[in-house]
């Protein structure tokens, strides 16, 4: 939890130095990178090639991708109604990408070759998905994923305490379903990746990104779970 809330504080911060950058003036370092939109357009486009036949045995996994499509482009309609604003991100917000030193504190975020204009929604649920999971984003066994409440508090205590001098209160109430959002995303490219045949992720055996698409969406499950406790924490 203390490295936690430390992260979110560096994230917070990393952002709060940089929300000055007016929309516009830096380029996408990778184009459509979180694009939710684009992302589903491509499982489409992967689905209708379908080059090694895996889309069959994926049935289940799709039926629960598309009934929550909709709930999973707010943003998108939210920026485009001029109420949610784009900013200068990190886009990749792993405890990874900051060094802490031997005390546990942090000395700086790092990795900074996804920084580009998005929403603030990428940085908190990209966290949310990768460090408030109990188990790794590959998890085999889905009884062990689930949502580590306390290491998710820290984290928004932490991201609060510096990025809210900026923050607008939509943003601020959408932390959490960032998480939602981001680890959605998530299941969705990992399962185009699996019918295209595996050509992005690294892979270890066959089905390994079929297990990850699984994984990321039993911890969905569980984000959906947990979603008005993790959002009562947020008032």
């Amino acid at each position: 939890p203390e490295a936690a809330r430390f992260a979110g504080e560096a994230f917070g911060q990393f952002e709060e130095m940089l929300s000055g950058i007016p929309e516009g003036v830096l380029g996408d370092t990778i184009v459509n990178f979180h694009s939710m939109p684009w992302r589903l357009q491509q499982l489409r486009d992967s689905i209708a090639k379908d080059p090694l036949g895996r889309v069959a045995k994926v049935q289940d996994i799709l039926e629960e991708i598309w009934r929550r499509e909709d709930a999973m482009l707010i943003q998108e309609r939210l920026h485009e109604e001029g109420k949610l604003p784009k900013r200068t991100i990190h886009c990749d917000t792993k405890v990874d990408n900051v060094l802490f030193d031997r005390s546990g504190r942090v000395l700086c975020v790092v990795d900074w070759d996804t920084v580009m204009p998005g929403f603030i929604l990428s940085d908190v649920g990209d966290f949310i998905r990768s460090g408030v999971n109990f188990a790794p984003e590959d998890e085999p066994d889905l009884s062990k994923i689930g949502v580590n409440m306390e290491i998710y508090r820290a984290f928004v205590e932490g991201y609060l305490s510096t990025a809210g001098k900026f923050l607008t209160p939509i943003e601020r109430s959408l932390i959490a379903y960032g998480g939602r959002l981001m680890t959605y995303m998530q299941t969705v490219r990992f399962l185009a990746d699996y019918i295209d045949g595996d050509k992005y992720f690294k892979v270890k055996h066959p089905e390994h990104n079929l297990q990850r698409t699984r994984a990321q969406l039993r911890y969905l499950q569980c984000l959906e779970e947990k979603a008005e406790e993790m959002e009562a924490l947020l008032k």
